[in-house]
């Protein structure tokens, strides 16, 4: 873990009130794993004493060392309205790389990543690393789903790296008029019968998404990790603010700054 202050490259709107912000790190900051978080210190918001948690959307590099990183945020309350007002060389005090990570260093032959709206944050950094380790872009599913055609983010990333996409939204103003649940389970009925299930699941995105997925999945032996949202006071497992039930037969909860955010499939109760 790091403590520092970053400096901003560059805060810019990528959809409505939606912002994506690249800071300055040191090449230290390269031990970042898909799924993990920073906290940052936004010092303009009004009462501002606590740090607000936002996934690593993406490591930046340059001479094949990495020098930064960025954030995809949503503008929801008083902390993202003020980040969204900072500009190029004004410093953010950041703590991080936090948390627990996918599991993207392992060898799949097969993927399926699932998102809901702003859950599709750490989605890039997850495929480029699964990329890295040998994955094939075509065997990487992208199930990306969201309230309206806006909600739909990192399309253009996504499609870059050359992973087939599925869009829903709940309005229908794009893709399926339905959840991405339903075209996740409709593509695993379609796998079981033909070349088989994905070898893992990793999705990111509200509770009532990650809920209904763990209801699809827990019957179907694949392996899974869902990263899950939450509201963190410290991120270090101190104010026990961000409790969730265990769903083994360990301590009654487990935490998502510290046992988390990412979590394997059966872990905690959804």
């Amino acid at each position: 873990m790091l403590q520092f202050d970053a400096s901003v490259l560059w805060n810019k709107a990528v959809a409505d009130d939606t912002y994506r912000l690249r800071l300055s790190a040191s090449a230290d900051f390269g031990r970042a794993r898909p799924g993990q978080f920073v906290m940052l210190q936004i010092d303009r918001a009004p009462g501002a004493l606590l740090r607000r948690p936002f996934s690593i959307h993406q490591l930046v590099h340059a001479d094949g060392a990495v020098c930064g990183f960025e954030l995809l945020y949503k503008v929801v309350g008083k902390g993202t309205r003020a980040l969204r007002n900072y500009g190029p060389g004004e410093a953010i005090s950041v703590l991080g790389p936090l948390g627990t990570s996918f599991a993207a260093n392992r060898s799949w032959d097969r993927v399926f990543l699932v998102a809901g709206g702003i859950g599709v944050a750490p989605m890039p950094f997850l495929a480029s690393r699964l990329l890295e380790k040998g994955l094939t872009p075509e065997r990487c599913h992208v199930f990306l789903g969201g309230r309206s055609r806006s909600d739909l983010l990192c399309r253009d990333e996504l499609t870059a790296l050359g992973l087939p996409l599925v869009l829903t939204t709940d309005d229908g103003s794009e893709g399926d008029q339905c959840t991405i649940t339903h075209p996740v389970e409709a593509a695993l009925e379609e796998a079981a019968s033909k070349e088989g299930a994905p070898d893992a699941v990793f999705a990111c995105g509200p509770m009532p998404m990650l809920a209904c997925l763990a209801g699809i999945l827990e019957a179907r032996a694949i392996f899974t990790q869902v990263s899950v949202e939450s509201m963190m006071a410290c991120g270090m497992g101190a104010c026990l603010g961000c409790a969730l039930p265990d769903k083994e037969k360990g301590a009654p909860y487990r935490h998502v700054c510290i046992d988390g955010p990412v979590f394997d499939l059966g872990q905690i109760a959804l």
